[in-house]
């Protein structure tokens, strides 16, 4: 038997699916939290309703087919197989957890206060306290005015931490996701 890393439940066939970008073991009820990944060997043309899977009628097939072409196009040298599914995670930058402090000590190391930030930006100067405090994340638009106008970059870790293990959770050695999360209920 084998544990579900989404609710932590016992099965003996569990389903590989990408959640976000993370590939997952789960039972048969947490299948439709993702896309189920197809796994070398397997036959099984299940889809969740998240899929965009190209079995269905022929109306599907030519929107997937233009799909895959484009996506084909965008991932740097990747073969635009039908085996191979591409997720929009996969091609992302991931924001650095510190993307505040580098907005603050950039515009502080150009002199410029947050208000006259926001006017070079053409941005409201709350948006700049809030991307300086933390408390919201840049959209793509606004992430990408700071890095071409400070020459810096917002994805990406300055120094990877070392890698330390999580303490906490299982007894039994291994975590799911009902470890970390904390449920809304």
């Amino acid at each position: 038997m084998v544990q579900c890393e989404m609710c932590g439940a016992e099965t003996g066939s569990p389903r590989k699916i990408k959640v976000e970008g993370a590939k997952l073991d789960v039972c048969s009820n947490c299948t439709d939290f993702g896309t189920e990944v197809q796994t070398p060997g397997s036959t099984s043309s299940t889809s969740t309703k998240y899929s965009t899977s190209s079995s269905g009628g022929g109306q599907s097939n030519s929107s997937s087919s233009s799909t895959s072409g484009s996506a084909g196009t965008g991932g740097g040298g990747r073969s635009g197989g039908s085996s191979s599914r591409s997720d929009m995670f996969d091609e992302m930058d991931e924001l650095a957890a510190d993307y505040d402090d580098r907005i603050r000590s950039a515009r502080e190391d150009a002199g410029l206060s947050q208000s006259d930030l926001a006017n070079e930006l053409n941005e409201k100067a709350s948006l700049i306290r809030k991307l300086e405090r933390g408390e919201t994340l840049p959209s793509d638009r606004v992430q990408s005015k700071l890095e071409r106008y400070f020459d810096v970059s917002l994805t990406g870790e300055r120094d990877a931490p070392d890698d330390t293990e999580w303490e906490g959770g299982s007894s039994t050695g291994s975590y799911t996701l009902g470890d970390v999360v904390k449920r809304k209920d």
